[in-house]
């Protein structure tokens, strides 16, 4: 064996277990609110930040040595001031907008918290269905996705597709199939008050937070929430838009609800899918965000699918494996979107 590569290895895996770490203080502070209390506060002792904050001091204390060590805080040794720089308060003090981390670190102890659960999968196979998951779950996958939906999906990625757009604007018929809380449907109700929406979703907590959600935002008369299997539904028109957001790769019946999709979209119309940014060969995924997808696959998304019978398509399915299985059920028309993003891959879809 060689030796700097065992002391490699060492220095690689305790990074990762202090990133392990981090994010649970990460989530923490998202939960509690102490990103917030700090963002734009400058230097601040531990009593102004337990003052700004209203928690208990001794707890606020270690979390922010904790910080300090994953360098998410600044710290002046001389004043034992602990700052939070604008640059990161931009990322995780901005909840609601659509450069807004701290989502994904609130998913963090929803997905672990099954660990023990998933491990037993490998030995019996199965896995955790998604009701498990609980109102965790569901506000996770809602603070990941709220701020991109309501500030780039109209202004923003549905431009990509001007025929869809312009349809929208003149009145059109819109399905958000995998809909969840509703943040896509009451997005797009908001930015096209001439066209109409319907949001389907089989989980009926997610359809309760959708409802409650479109009544706060004073329009619950404009869109309609449907808990129900796409399979089950009944179409009074074709739809000249079907949304489907970071779902397909969750599919238990993935050619069975494509084909039912295909059923309710109009001729003309547009599947715009939006799905994890990732490549179809191993070796391109090698990379941070690589990692996270596949570990998000296992805790949530995979497990999920294999625990309700489905085929365990796994978050990591790149643009050839979607091609593939759109067009095994009869579309035709396939288009990678030109749109910019980091972690996102954007698909136009049509008969």
């Amino acid at each position: 064996m060689e030796k700097e590569k065992i002391k490699d290895f060492a220095a690689k895996a305790f990074d990762d277990l202090s990133g392990a770490m981090a994010s649970g203080l990460v989530y923490v502070g998202t939960r509690t609110g102490l990103f917030r209390a700090m963002s734009g506060r400058g230097p601040m002792v531990l009593h102004d930040v337990v003052r700004e904050s209203g928690l208990q001091s001794r707890y606020v204390e270690e979390w922010l040595n904790g910080m300090v060590c994953a360098k998410y805080l600044e710290y002046d040794p001389a004043a034992r001031t602990f700052e939070l720089p604008e640059e990161h308060a931009f990322m995780l003090a901005s909840d609601g907008t659509d450069h807004f981390i701290g989502g994904l670190f609130y998913a963090i102890p929803m997905m672990l918290g099954v660990a023990p659960r998933v491990a037993q999968a490998f030995v019996e196979g199965g896995g955790v269905p998604f009701k498990d998951y609980g109102d965790d779950g569901i506000e996770a996958i809602d603070l990941m996705n709220r701020g991109l939906y309501e500030q780039r999906f109209a202004s923003y990625w549905l431009k990509s597709v001007p025929d869809v757009y312009d349809r929208l604007v003149s009145g059109g018929r819109v399905l958000d199939f995998g809909c969840g809380t509703g943040r896509v449907v009451l997005a797009l109700a908001s930015a096209f008050p001439n066209s109409k929406f319907v949001g389907l979703d089989a989980d009926p907590g997610s359809i309760r937070q959708a409802q409650a959600y479109a009544e706060e935002a004073n329009q619950g008369d404009r869109v309609r929430f449907v808990c129900q299997r796409v399979d089950d539904f009944t179409k009074d028109q074709d739809f000249d838009l079907i949304t489907a957001c970071d779902c397909v790769h969750d599919l238990t019946d993935p050619t069975g609800v494509l084909t039912a999709l295909k059923g309710l979209l109009n001729p003309a119309g547009t599947l715009f899918v939006v799905e994890p940014k990732v490549a179809d060969r191993l070796e391109d995924n090698i990379n941070s965000i690589g990692s996270m997808y596949y570990g998000m696959s296992v805790f949530h998304c995979m497990t999920q699918c294999l625990a309700d019978g489905g085929p365990g398509l796994g978050t990591c399915m790149g643009a050839e494996r979607l091609e593939a299985l759109v067009k095994s059920v009869g579309f035709t028309r396939f288009e990678v979107l030109e749109i910019k993003s980091q972690m996102t891959l954007f698909y136009s879809i049509g008969h």
